[in-house]
């Protein structure tokens, strides 16, 4: 990897012996390893079986999870926060994993579409809920730095799974306590891509 980024400096027409840019490829290589290092994540070690068994049928919200991805188009950064809930039907997840779920899937080439039903739907094989909600609010840098060039705008996406999808009331009442009251009216899977394909 050291070797195709001294390339790419060359390439920038930069000059990869020059003192400020000497360690920049053994830099960058652990920052990538880093970023990506959610391919190798095994998700049952992640969890490590803190799945238990409880009386409990009330919805659970972890919300303000912080994430950071790059986009798999343009391998430029979009970060912001995630909100998760389920209802559970028999088991819960220790409050602690679902921050590390997150980070399993965002340290990956991303599209924040996909990232949030990734996350849904291990939530939802893993314990077999009877609804999970993500909800993803994120800046794009493909869209702030380039581009179209829009600092101030950002994506949210959601994945609505089981009972969060077919009561709206359930929906809802997760939507309000999140703060997402716009979303109210109905975020859905479908939202617009918020980092698309180009040419440029």
């Amino acid at each position: 990897m050291q070797d195709l980024i001294k390339q790419l400096l060359a390439e920038m027409g930069e000059d990869p012996g020059r003192e400020g840019l000497l360690k920049t490829p053994e830099r960058v290589e652990k920052a990538y390893r880093f970023l990506t290092s959610g391919y190798k994540a095994d998700i049952d070690q992640v969890l490590n079986n803190a799945m238990f068994a409880v009386d409990y049928s009330e919805m659970v919200i972890v919300k303000d999870i912080d994430f950071y991805s790059l986009c798999e188009h343009h391998l430029l950064p979009f970060f912001g926060k995630c909100h998760v809930a389920y209802i559970p039907s028999d088991k819960v997840i220790g409050l602690s994993k679902i921050p590390r779920l997150v980070d399993v899937f965002s340290r990956r080439l991303q599209v924040q579409e996909r990232l949030t039903n990734q996350i849904a739907n291990t939530i939802r094989d893993k314990i077999a809920p009877v609804g999970v909600a993500v909800v993803m609010e994120a800046t794009h840098l493909c869209m702030s730095m380039r581009g179209v060039e829009k600092q101030n705008s950002f994506a949210v996406t959601s994945a609505m799974l089981g009972s969060f999808r077919t009561n709206s009331r359930t929906r809802f009442e997760f939507l309000e306590l999140i703060k997402l009251r716009s979303a109210a009216q109905g975020v859905n899977e479908g939202a617009s891509l918020a980092c698309m394909a180009e040419d440029d």
